[in-house]
């Protein structure tokens, strides 16, 4: 009974742990202390260890921060220099050298980026030869060097070309150049040839010997202009043409690692000022006779509907055919931008020839002039022919291969499309692809 109170003490009393830092007794019995250096407090390290690695810190080089690459920064490399003997422009068949404007809109920065090309900038082109050379004066105001340099590109082409291709061999590279045999190929749009798409036309001719090009919009106004554009800057030759669609043959003597050099434009230059297309009073009427031409082109009949991206090949034609019986035209531009049909309107003035009226409401309105005929002289006079040019095509060439400026023209038909909101009797310029034409 005297055992009972003593076990119940013992029972209720809390069992005994062993000390936190150490599972075993043994320190507890003999009193042994480890000494500092064998058991390290890690939260507080030593005071030399901690001033060395600030001192590392602070001998440590900043990294710089980082800097994206830049296809502007040269690297300490030279400039780029072309053999290309003709003036580097945006696009060579929206642009022509005899037209000069007046102003420019921003400073001559060139769009080839700082140093990366040889040729200095003149806010139109990027001239082959120094425009200091010239002449203003002389007869011939072309310098002697730059007549070499036409006359050695000339040789050049036709030696590249070759001999001329046979009916067989003309037919096999149309065939493989269709769309059910190859999705290769270029879209010339409102920008007309730009200097970049003659890199990439080289680029096609690694691998093809022939590339379809496919024209819509502003330029087809002037296919001639756009098929001697195109041979005598690539250097190769048409050999197929079906309304919009080209097929640019390389030639036979074609070495794709002897390329000519194409620096390329990083981007679009700003358009020049030139002069208002449309004057406050037309050449030769009152400023009462101007204001009642233009409402009265208002209410003429439309000739035609234009389309967005059309092709406008045979537009030329049915305007000159209108001026036959009519003194004012009408084409409707309703959906096209703005800078677009003024662009076509530029072109109908010079091909037709005729004199612009209005722009007003979407709708181009000419007018053929008076009746002493003065205007319809000048036909075909500032529009280069493709044939009669020395680029434009070889000289020995068989006569499956000689193409007439009859033959560069499509059907007038080919690019007509009925519409809903026009009547029957008006065409309407939309189909983009004349192939699917009946």
């Amino acid at each position: 009974m005297l055992l009972l109170p003593g076990l119940l003490r013992r029972a209720r009393a809390p069992p005994r742990l062993p000390p936190r830092r150490h599972l075993s007794r043994l320190l507890d019995r003999y009193g042994f202390v480890a000494p500092a250096s064998l058991t390290p407090s890690p939260r507080e390290p030593p005071r030399a260890a901690a001033a060395d690695s600030a001192a590392a810190k602070k001998r440590r080089a900043k990294k710089p921060p980082y800097r994206p690459p830049s296809s502007l920064d040269r690297g300490g490399r030279p400039p780029a220099r072309s053999d290309l003997p003709f003036d580097f422009r945006f696009s060579y068949t929206e642009s022509t050298p005899a037209s000069k404007p007046i102003g420019l809109r921003e400073p001559k920065y060139s769009p080839f980026g700082p140093g990366r090309l040889d040729r200095p900038w003149t806010g139109l082109c990027a001239p082959a030869v120094d425009a200091t050379l010239r002449d203003v004066a002389a007869e011939d105001p072309l310098p002697d060097a730059e007549r070499g340099l036409e006359e050695a590109r000339r040789r050049e082409r036709e030696r590249v070309l070759g001999e001329p291709l046979t009916p067989a061999e003309r037919a096999f590279l149309v065939e493989k150049c269709q769309k059910n045999r190859t999705k290769r190929q270029i879209n010339l749009g409102r920008d007309g040839l730009t200097h970049n798409m003659l890199n990439d036309i080289h680029n096609n001719w690694k691998s093809c010997e022939a590339v379809r090009v496919k024209c819509l919009g502003v330029p087809t106004v002037d296919m001639q202009n756009v098929c001697h554009q195109l041979e005598d800057k690539t250097g190769g030759l048409i050999i197929h043409r079906h309304g919009g669609q080209l097929i640019v043959y390389r030639g036979r003597h074609y070495n794709p690692k002897k390329r000519p050099v194409i620096p390329l434009m990083l981007w679009k230059p700003a358009e020049p000022i030139y002069p208002r297309l449309i004057k406050t009073t037309i050449e030769g009427l009152t400023v009462e006779e101007t204001k009642q031409m233009r409402k009265k082109g208002l209410h003429v009949p439309v000739l035609t509907k234009l389309a967005k991206n059309g092709y406008y090949a045979s537009l030329v034609p049915m305007v000159r055919d209108a001026f036959l019986t009519d003194e004012l035209v009408r084409i409707d531009c309703k959906g096209l931008p703005k800078s677009d049909y003024r662009k076509i309107g530029v072109k109908l003035r010079d091909l037709v020839p005729c004199i612009l009226v209005s722009f007003d409401k979407e709708q181009i309105i000419v007018w053929r002039g008076k009746e002493d005929g003065s205007l319809q002289d000048q036909t075909h006079k500032s529009s280069p022919s493709v044939m009669d040019s020395d680029g434009a095509s070889v000289k020995n060439e068989t006569r499956d291969q000689e193409q007439t400026p009859s033959d560069w023209s499509s059907d007038e038909s080919s690019g007509f499309s009925s519409s809903d909101k026009v009547p029957d009797d008006k065409p309407v310029i939309s189909d983009p692809d004349p192939s699917r034409a009946i």
